[in-house]
Formats: C-alpha cells, structure tokens, sequence
C-alpha cells in the first residue's frame, strides 16, 4: 500500500519559509517553546513568517491577524520538534543520498535542473542548506508515518465504495465542469478585520499573483478557504455555481484571474484553473485511485491523532508573546514588555 511520500508536497512547502527578519525590526531572540529536551527559538518563528507577515503587514493586517500567523508558525515547528524526537528514537533519519534523490526527483517533476531549482529556493529566500534541511524534515516525517503508522491502516472495499458514492454519486453521465482555486479574506467582527482591510490584504494577494507568483502558493499563505489544498476547491458543476461566482469567471481563459471580489463574508479572488467536459467515470475504472485517495485519507487522520497523542504526552511550553498568540490575544512583538521570552529552559 502506498505511504506518505510527496516530494511536490515538499517543494511547495519551501516557499512558506523566508529567510532573516527584518532589518529595521530589532529583535532579541530566545526561546519561544520547550517541547520536551528540544526547543523552537524565536528567530525561527519570525524566519518561518517573514515573507507573509511583511505582505499582510503592508496591506494592513491586524495585530491579531499577524499574532495568528506566528501561533500556527510556531505549532508546525513543535510539529517538527515532537517528529524529531520519534526519528531520533525509531532510528529512521534521512540519509544523505535520500536526500539528494528526493532533490533530483523534485526537480526532474517540475523540469527543472538542479542548479535551477536550487536558484528558485535561494530566489524564494532560502538557501540550499535550509531547504535540505527541510527535504530531511519531510523525508524523516514519511518514515516515521511508514514505519509507525502505515501497517495499521486497512482499506475496506465498502470505504472505496462509499468515496465513489460520495464523489460521483450525482454526476450526471456527461457534465461541464469547472476547476476553481480562491483566495479569501474573510471579514467581520469575528475576524478583527474590516472590509477595507480584508480587500487590501485580498488585493496584495492578487498583485503577488499577477507579479508572477504562483495563485497556489499565495492561497496557501494568506487564504482561509482551503490553504492546505493551495484554495483549489475542487471540480465544480458549471450549471450549479453561486451567481457571483459564474460572472467572474464566465469569460476566464484557463489560468486567468478575476477581478476583486467583494462579498458580505469576505474579498476574494478567484482563478479558473480549467474548463471540462466531463464523463462521470465507473467504478471500475477509478477504484485503484479511489482505494489510494480513501488509504491516504486515513493514513493521514491516523497521523493527526497520533501527532495529538504525542503532544499530550510530550511536556509543551510556549513562551511569553507566543502562550499569548496561541489564545489570539497577543498585541505587540516579541521583546516587547515581556523578558521571559530569553530565560533558558
């Protein structure tokens, strides 16, 4: 049965780290968390958003809004800490060659060669050791969940059955569709945020992406519809999309970008990844896909428990502003009017 091995998973990850904090924010760094033996520094944290942070800094994002980004920042570096400590203990680290395989593959994946992929990292803000380092991180985290995890997860026949009933149950036999990815800002009292400053965050996004960033990586940083996913939502029925959502792609080319949209809930920005008519498939046909998709579901429901047992068993302290940002409720930066931020576990 398959595993968790997604070197394009990997590479995309890559461009969420930016290198070095600001130069006109002066910092003291220090310990943001303990996570048993092992620490995450502040520096790491701030290193991990500056790229973001600066964008949504720039189109007026609220303390909360940047006190969120650094909360989810600092619990995938525990995330990593909490691993490292199962792959220091299972034995399972990722050799050099490993390495340097996975690099080789992601790169011939995207036709690239070495030397330009690698300038895409260091154009992205990170230099080649920082991203090996993040290859080792992925690699180590797909033994772990192989070795662990895998053997324990089984595919019925009515699991697959019941992903083809929920995927294509209602499919008629021949169907337009339509793939979708969104960039949303949402607003409101619930959010902190006003219309007009969910529309300049959502209208930053849009320029990154007419700059020449890729609408994927820019949803995955900013969006709040489906980030993980890179706001793809999917293959949708032409004939059953919202009103507001037909007019602004009615007239896309495939790639193409919509204009700022503005709604009750949020602004957003849409692209029209590709237009389709599509046969509603058998089941035969997609039942080894399927048997993949529903193994892979549950392989990774199974890591999410597991990463949750491993955090309530594993001692966790966040430090200072970052206990604060992981309620919300933080304002200022780290270093301001709180020390304890630099004591040593």
């Amino acid at each position: 049965m398959p595993g968790i091995a997604r070197p394009l998973a990997a590479l995309s990850a890559v461009f969420l780290l930016a290198a070095g904090a600001p130069a006109t924010e002066q910092l003291v760094d220090g310990i943001a968390a303990q996570v048993g033996t092992r620490i995450v520094l502040i520096s790491e944290v701030l290193k991990a958003v500056q790229g973001p942070e600066a964008a949504m800094r720039k189109a007026g994002a609220t303390d909360k809004d940047v006190a969120k980004l650094r909360a989810e920042a600092l619990e995938r570096l525990i995330e990593a800490r909490l691993v490292e400590s199962v792959v220091a203990r299972l034995e399972v680290t990722a050799s050099e060659q490993e390495i340097d395989n996975t690099i080789k593959q992601i790169a011939e994946m995207n036709g690239l060669t070495l030397e330009q992929l690698y300038a895409s990292v260091v154009f992205h803000g990170m230099s080649r050791e920082d991203y090996r380092k993040q290859i080792k991180q992925d690699l180590e985290r797909r033994n772990v969940v192989n070795s662990l995890l895998a053997p324990d997860v089984k595919v019925e026949e009515r699991d697959i059955r019941a992903l083809y009933d929920q995927q294509f149950g209602s499919q008629p036999q021949v169907a337009n569709v339509v793939r979708v990815r969104q960039i949303l800002i949402a607003l409101g009292k619930d959010t902190g945020r006003t219309p007009e400053q969910a529309c300049a965050m959502a209208t930053a996004a849009r320029q990154r992406v007419l700059a020449g960033e890729s609408f994927e990586e820019v949803a995955k940083q900013v969006s709040e519809v489906a980030p993980k996913d890179g706001g793809d939502l999917g293959w949708l029925p032409a004939d059953q999309l919202a009103d507001w959502m037909h007019e602004a792609i009615d007239h896309l080319q495939p790639g193409g970008i919509s204009d700022l949209l503005i709604q009750p809930f949020g602004c957003s920005v849409l692209q029209l990844v590709e237009r389709r008519e599509m046969e509603k498939p058998t089941y035969e046909k997609v039942h080894d896909a399927l048997k993949e998709e529903a193994f892979n579901h549950k392989l990774e429901e199974r890591y999410k428990k597991w990463l949750e047992e491993l955090r309530q068993k594993t001692y966790i302290d966040r430090r200072g502003y970052f206990a604060e940002a992981a309620t919300l409720g933080a304002t200022g930066l780290p270093g301001e009017e709180d020390e304890s931020q630099t004591e040593t576990p």
